[in-house]
């Protein structure tokens, strides 16, 4: 079998999955806008490794949308350390569990124990309708299209991402905004074109020996899985910082063989740039990804509101971990150690 072609097709094919996603938060506008209505004292969202990272992409921007507070915390804190996470009084919580599989067992001891030891609500976002996962919530959003054969997640991710932000959307009243979601299939498609051969370029320079990608705001969550892309698949010295913070120590690592991948944001753009330019003088490469800035290595141009084009900041990325993982001569399909649902027999 050739190495990768799972995790190539899944990853060039995850648009179709975007559309799903959207499909299916509009089929469920009602119960959705139910669940929310309460005046819930935590939202909490959970998941773990990927969908801990897509929990912290998510709860940024639920809490933009629509001025609730939001956190996220690993479904093992939220489990083993559960007084650090929830109120003494948690019975108007609501927990939003992402797990791609449905079957994780630290998201499903944790739902389990929230339900048995609060009266707060539960919303499942997963992409296998008949694991336990969705059985457990009060309601879920199940986007099958973004199932996978692949260990590392891509299609998984982006299709789960996709809900969480046009539920935030519906929730906050963002129509307008929810709407413009649906140009994002069209234009991951020609990112996906486009860009192949800038993400084979950099993915298959293996004189590069470390990445880091910077994020802030709601795309933290997102520097953090394309990190996570980049360690799973390929093995290499991979970090994520917000931008401002890789200054404070972790600087000191850049040298004429790092990456730095700016995720740019368009309020914060000069600070970001600032902290990009001040990386190249060190001596490392920059990859960038923007809407619209000429000194971009990536301009999306796609004319959707910064709120709702997330997403876009992925597959570009992904492909790059995919490519530098064939030059390494490595199965990006089967991660070293990895298995594509995690299950403890201790808990």
């Amino acid at each position: 079998m050739e190495q990768g072609r799972f995790t190539y097709h899944e990853i060039m094919t995850q648009t179709e999955a975007w559309n799903e996603a959207l499909d299916r938060v509009e089929a469920q506008r009602s119960d959705l806008l139910d669940l929310f209505r309460p005046d819930y004292e935590q939202i909490i969202f959970t998941g773990c490794g990927s969908t801990y990272y897509l929990s912290l992409a998510a709860s940024a921007l639920f809490q933009q949308c629509t001025g609730r507070i939001a956190r996220a915390v690993p479904a093992g804190e939220l489990l083993l350390n559960e007084g650090t996470v929830l109120r003494h009084s948690p019975e108007h919580s609501l927990l939003i569990a992402i797990s791609r599989s449905g079957a994780t067992t630290e998201t499903l001891r944790a739902v389990e124990q929230f339900k048995t030891r609060t009266r707060g609500n539960v919303l499942a976002i997963t992409n296998y309708p008949e694991h336990a996962l969705p059985k457990l919530a009060d309601l879920a959003l199940v986007v099958e299209k973004g199932q996978e054969e692949s260990v590392a997640q891509t299609r998984s991710f982006a299709s789960m991402y996709v809900a969480a932000v046009a539920t935030s959307l519906l929730v906050g009243a963002r129509h307008a905004d929810l709407h413009a979601m649906r140009r994002l299939a069209e234009v991951g498609a020609r990112l996906l074109h486009d860009y192949a051969p800038l993400a084979q370029k950099m993915g298959a320079n293996l004189n590069f020996d470390r990445f880091y990608f910077l994020g802030s705001g709601i795309r933290y969550g997102l520097a953090c899985e394309a990190n996570l892309k980049m360690k799973e698949m390929t093995l290499t010295h991979s970090e994520p910082f917000h931008f401002l913070e890789f200054r404070h120590g972790p600087m000191s690592m850049v040298n004429n063989r790092t990456v730095i991948v700016g995720l740019l944001s368009e309020a914060n753009l000069p600070y970001e740039w600032a902290v990009l330019e001040e990386m190249r003088s060190l001596g490392a490469t920059i990859l960038s990804l923007s809407e619209a800035d000429e000194r971009a290595s990536v301009q999306f141009q796609s004319g959707i509101p910064e709120i709702a084009r997330g997403v876009l900041y992925l597959p570009v990325l992904q492909l790059m971990a995919y490519y530098r993982s064939l030059a390494k001569g490595l199965n990006p399909d089967r991660p070293t150690h990895l298995s594509a649902v995690v299950e403890l027999g201790a808990l």
